[in-house]
C-alpha cells in the first residue's frame, strides 16, 4: 500500500546518523506490516536496513539475532546437534500466520515489537530465555527480558524514539530439551495458544505460554510437576481477563487449550527427563 502521508525517508547508516524522533516517525525494516494498511499518522520513515547489522551471530555463550534479521534468515540457521531445543526455531517460524515470501522480509524485531499475543518470535524468545538489548531515544541502551518487553495485546516497553537493537539467546537454553504445542481455530491460521515448555539444567520446568494470554507468561517448577500441581498453578497465575479474545477463539476456548496443551508438554518432558 503507498503511503501517501510521507514526505521523507531516512536512511543512517550508524546510530550516530539516527534522526532525532519526532512524532509522525517510525521505524522501517520489513515494512510487511507499515504497509499493509494506511498510516496517515506518519511523515517520515528511519529506514534501518543501511545500518547492515549482522543478521545471526553466535559466540561462545549466546546466539544474537538481530532486530533486521528475517524470519527466512533465521529459519536457514543451520544449528549445531547438541542444540536440541533448535526445533523450536523452524516450529516457530512455521507458526506464521504468512506466506513464504513475507518470510524473506518479515523481521524478528518487527514480530516483537509489533507484540501480538500471538506473535511467534515472542513464543521462541520468550521460551529460550531471550534478552532484548534496547537503543534508548535520549542515548545508552538498556536489557530486558523478551517475556517482560511484552506487555499486553500490541503494547510493549518500549518508548518513542526507542529502538529493539538485537535478541540474545543463551546457548544454555538451546541445549535443554523442549516441547511445542500449538493450536489455531482453522487450519493454518493464526496461532490461539502457543506453548513451549523445557527441562532446566537442574531437572525443572520451563513452561511459556503465548497467543492464548494477552503477554507472555513464564511459570517455573522446581521439578517436572504432577498434572494437579500444573493445572493449579496455571488456574492461579492467569487470571481470566488474561487470556486474549478476537476471531480466532475465545478466552474460554484458549484457557481450555492451555490446561490441555500445557499438560500434553508435562507428559512428553516427564517421559524425556525419565528416559
Amino acid at each position: 500500500m503507498d503511503l501517501n502521508t510521507i514526505t521523507a525517508v531516512a536512511h543512517p547508516t550508524t546510530r550516530d546518523q539516527l534522526p532525532v524522533w519526532t512524532a509522525g516517525d517510525a521505524w522501517l525494516a520489513g515494512g510487511t506490516w507499515l504497509f499493509s494498511e494506511p498510516q496517515v499518522h506518519l511523515a517520515r520513515l528511519i529506514d534501518l536496513t543501511d545500518l547492515k547489522w549482522p543478521a545471526l551471530t553466535v559466540t561462545e555463550t549466546e546466539l544474537s539475532i538481530s532486530a533486521t534479521c528475517t524470519v527466512a534468515q533465521l529459519d536457514a540457521l543451520a544449528c549445531p546437534p547438541e542444540w536440541i531445543a533448535s526445533p523450536l526455531i523452524n516450529q516457530c517460524c512455521r507458526a506464521f500466520l504468512a506466506s513464504f515470501k513475507i518470510w524473506k522480509t518479515a523481521t524478528v524485531g518487527g514480530n516483537i515489537c509489533m507484540s501480538l499475543p500471538a506473535g511467534p518470535m515472542i513464543s521462541l524468545s520468550s521460551a529460550l530465555d531471550g534478552v532484548c538489548t534496547i537503543w534508548q531515544a535520549g542515548g545508552g541502551e538498556r536489557k530486558i527480558a523478551v517475556a517482560d518487553f511484552v506487555i499486553g495485546d500490541q503494547r510493549n516497553v518500549l518508548a518513542p524514539g526507542d529502538l529493539l537493537r538485537q535478541v540474545d539467546i543463551p546457548l544454555a537454553a538451546l541445549r535443554r530439551r523442549s516441547a511445542f504445542r500449538q493450536i489455531s481455530l482453522t487450519p493454518v491460521g493464526r496461532s490461539a495458544a502457543l506453548l513451549i515448555g523445557s527441562v532446566t539444567s537442574d531437572g525443572g520446568l520451563a513452561l511459556t505460554i503465548t497467543a492464548s494470554t494477552k503477554r507472555p507468561v513464564r511459570l517455573s517448577f522446581a521439578g517436572i510437576p504432577n498434572s494437579k500441581e500444573l493445572r493449579e498453578t496455571i488456574l492461579q497465575r492467569i487470571a481470566d481477563d488474561l487470556y486474549h479474545t478476537d476471531v480466532h477463539g475465545t478466552p474460554v476456548w484458549r484457557k481450555h487449550m492451555t490446561l490441555r496443551l500445557a499438560e500434553e508438554i508435562r507428559v512428553e518432558l516427564r517421559g524425556a527427563a525419565s528416559a
